[in-house]
């Protein structure tokens, strides 16, 4: 049984009128869990420098920390859409955020071993958690009010969840990257109990943020259950949802075309997000440490805080698909700068980028489950599982920068921008395949 993101109202959210949600409270309490996984998501970005210089790892083998979070969303939707559909919203998002604790505290025992793969480990069982709040929470908004005003909750609900993704990395530099971090060739020089003792001094940075993330974590999974959030359910029609296989849906165009959007565009983001630390330390673009690279990643991340609440707006003016056009073509330019230039230049064009990529998550996904009535928790399924774009794209730019270096390397997420662009100018487009939605709305 595949889980669901509707955007449909339940009858009586139908009939709230302009109400913008119908219970502010519930609304209150939902943006403060987006903010936490925006924050545990981010926070990989300031881990990823911290952990290649502990264990010397190249570009491709640290990429395995996005490559093992983002891959939990692709092996982990379908359990977690099972799980929150025989427990419901509310126990789903205590059991999320329980699951996310439990990885959190995984860190403690990872820095004892000093052992990379049990990073790994902890964090996929942290990803897992975040996927099921990323299941239980996302419908959960969209219902939470008139269908009209769905998209807008959701956007506000993810510019929350930026507002995490912009504090992260100045946490993470301040406790994580605040210790100095040796040259392998100093490293090196140390006789070999030394060298131990160093590697599990830098490795133990890691567990007291974590285990204070997994204290707030397990509190907030306290709070939401005993907080009385309204018992909400899907508007869909479930005998119609059952009856509909992933081939299908897929065999609508605008469905297929916005999978691949979602993959490009989480692979785009994640991916530049997670070499900013190392590229902008690199003695040609900013020439700064680590610890001073982290901070230029919150302006990063802020950029596409802003833009969401300049977008949102936008959106109520011009078209949802030539904003997206309009956004994926700017950041094309910015990537195709920064590959080209050095100093001042490279560093700012790259940090601009989050700014456009602020409507692209929400804006894809709306229109990709466009139009589709019943068929609609099956598509929000498979576009979720396109997060796995985060571990693929990261993991292949991390190869292509051993091979040819990191400047270069960014030519990958150039060509998923170009995408992008393809995607709102045509492949969000709802082809003539079937005479009418699923909906039962005739199709323009």
């Amino acid at each position: 049984m595949a889980f669901a993101t509707p955007l449909s109202p339940t009858p009586d959210t139908a009939r709230s009128g302009e109400r913008y949600t119908d219970n502010p409270m519930a609304m209150g309490v939902l943006t403060t869990i987006f903010f936490m996984w925006g924050f545990l998501t981010c926070l990989n970005d300031i881990l990823i420098p911290h952990l290649k210089s502990i264990f010397q790892l190249s570009y491709a083998e640290v990429m395995l920390v996005q490559f093992t979070f983002f891959g939990a969303y692709f092996l982990m939707a379908m359990p977690a859409g099972r799980l929150v559909a025989a427990l419901g919203y509310k126990k789903g998002i205590v059991a999320g955020l329980a699951i996310a604790g439990l990885g959190a505290i995984g860190f403690w025992p990872a820095a004892g071993l000093h052992l990379y793969p049990a990073f790994l480990g902890a964090l996929f069982v942290l990803a897992t958690g975040i996927t099921v709040l990323q299941v239980a929470a996302n419908p959960y908004v969209a219902l939470l009010g008139p269908e009209r005003t769905s998209s807008s909750r959701l956007t506000l609900a993810q510019a929350l969840n930026s507002l995490g993704t912009t504090l992260a990395p100045r946490f993470g530099s301040l406790l994580i990257l605040s210790s100095v971090v040796l040259a392998p060739a100093e490293l090196a020089k140390l006789a070999p109990a030394q060298q131990l003792v160093y590697q599990t001094q830098q490795a133990q940075a890691v567990q007291g943020p974590y285990i204070g993330l997994a204290v707030v974590l397990f509190l907030l999974a306290v709070f939401v259950w005993l907080f009385r959030l309204p018992a909400l359910t899907e508007a869909t029609d479930k005998g119609d949802h059952a009856r509909h296989s992933f081939a299908e849906v897929l065999r609508h165009p605008h469905v297929l075309f916005g999978v691949l959007g979602i993959f490009f565009y989480v692979g785009a983001e994640v991916s530049i997000g997670s070499f900013m630390v190392n590229y902008l330390s690199m003695p040609d673009i900013g020439h700064m440490s680590e610890q001073q690279a982290a901070n230029y990643v919150s302006w990063y991340w802020g950029g596409a805080m802003i833009g969401r609440f300049i977008g949102s707006a936008l959106m109520a003016k011009f078209s949802p698909r030539r904003l997206l056009a309009l956004f994926g073509l700017i950041n094309a330019l910015l990537v195709l700068t920064t590959m080209l230039s050095t100093g001042s230049v490279a560093m700012y064009s790259i940090i601009a980028i989050g700014l456009f990529n602020s409507i692209m998550f929400p804006t894809i996904f709306a229109l990709g489950i466009e139009r589709l009535g019943p068929m609609t928790s099956k598509a929000s399924s498979l576009l979720i599982m396109a997060i796995v774009g985060g571990a693929i794209v990261p993991y292949v730019q991390g190869v292509l920068a051993d091979h040819i270096g990191l400047q270069h390397a960014f030519f990958l997420p150039l060509l998923c921008y170009l995408y992008i662009v393809f995607y709102g100018i045509s492949g969000s487009r709802i082809r003539s395949t079937p005479a009418s939605d699923l909906s039962g709305n005739k199709q323009a």
